[in-house]
This record gives C-alpha cells, structure tokens and sequence, in this order.
C-alpha cells in the first residue's frame, strides 16, 4: 500500500479550478490511471485508491490517499509518497480519525444520521465488522456536502470521528484499513488515518 499527501498552494487551487467538492474528487482521480471497465464500474467495482480532504483555505489546501498502485505525477502541487511497511498494521491499539457518511436504510430509502450521539452509535455498531472496537470515539465535526456532476445533485452526509481503537479482527481490520470505511469513498469517506499508540501512555 502506498499513502500520500497532495499539497496545494494558491496558484495550485487557481490552476486546477479548485472550487467544491467535486473539484477535489476530480483532482485526486486525475492522479491515477482507471484500470476499471464500464462493467466494474457499474458493479462498484472499487477503485483501488481512498483519499481525505484534510482541508484549508484560498491558500492552501492537503489532501490524503491510500492506494494499492503509485499516483501519476500531478500537474501542479507538490506530492509526497511512501510505502506502509506490514508491521505498522500489526499493533493492537491506535488513534484514529477518519471521515464517514453515515446512514440508515428506512423504506427502501438510505437517510443520514443525525446528531452527534447517535451518530457515534451508529459508528460503534459497526466496528467489529470493520475487525476492530471502539475504545473511544467523538465526532469532531459534521457537513453536508452538495455538490453536482453531469448536472446530476449529490448530497452526501459527512461526519469526522477521532478517538482510539482497538483491533479485534487483523484481517478484516487490513482490509478495511485498505478499501476503506462504508459508503461514499468517491467523495472523501472511508480513509482510516491511524497512529500506534501504547495502551498504558494513551490515558
């Protein structure tokens, strides 16, 4: 697996038009070559790569990713790269962030969950599938983003945990690490971004 950091400065943002949502999926999949057909596509197919924009300003802005094939040479930016050894995945506790879209299906229909709590809840009900527990968790922050391609709207709710986890399952908890946390990962959702942390310093 590689990650890396796509860092932006004012004349990047200008550069590569760098005004919503869209405009950040669009950048980060310019950095990869789409080996999927239409058929996969179609069938979710994932891409082989998850990203995290970690946000800024007119001046500057990061933005985080994790694939299983090194990125193209942006146009502009400057990118950074390297390769996560097995053993950084092999602890047993770490902090944790991660941006999730959290949902419910109710009639047929996926709503989003609202409120801090319950979306904590929602959150720990899902990490043992995931292979690991939640020691501890809040949500730091909430958004809705709007954004629209095609002339197509898309709304997709964003909710950013941190806390600490530890890990129960180390497979499914790889490869979840790898493909990502639940739904929305075209836009930003999903990408684990973890840090070890020794258990008995962590209080």
């Amino acid at each position: 697996m590689i990650a890396g950091v796509l860092s932006l400065n004012w004349k990047d943002i200008k550069t590569l038009r760098l005004t919503d949502d869209y405009s950040i999926h669009r950048i980060v999949y310019s950095l990869f070559e789409d080996i999927r057909t239409e058929s996969e596509k179609k069938q979710s197919i994932p891409s082989g790569f998850i990203y995290a924009d970690k946000g800024g300003d007119a001046s500057h802005r990061e933005i985080l990713f994790l694939s299983h094939r090194p990125p193209k040479e942006p146009i502009v930016g400057t990118l950074r790269v390297k390769s996560i050894p097995d053993a950084f995945l092999e602890h047993d506790v770490y902090a944790f962030e991660v941006i999730v879209n959290p949902t419910k299906r109710v009639n047929g229909r996926l709503i989003p969950i609202k409120g801090k709590e319950n979306i904590c809840k929602w959150f720990i009900n899902r990490t043992s599938s995931w292979g690991f527990e939640a020691l501890s968790s809040e949500v730091i922050h909430e958004r809705l983003l709007r954004t629209s391609k095609n002339e197509t709207q898309i709304t997709i709710k964003q909710a950013t945990l941190k806390g600490l986890l530890r890990v129960t399952d180390r497979s499914l908890f790889i490869q979840h690490f790898r493909q990502g946390l639940g739904r929305g990962k075209a836009f930003g959702c999903g990408l684990l971004q973890i840090v070890p942390v020794n258990i008995s310093n962590s209080n």
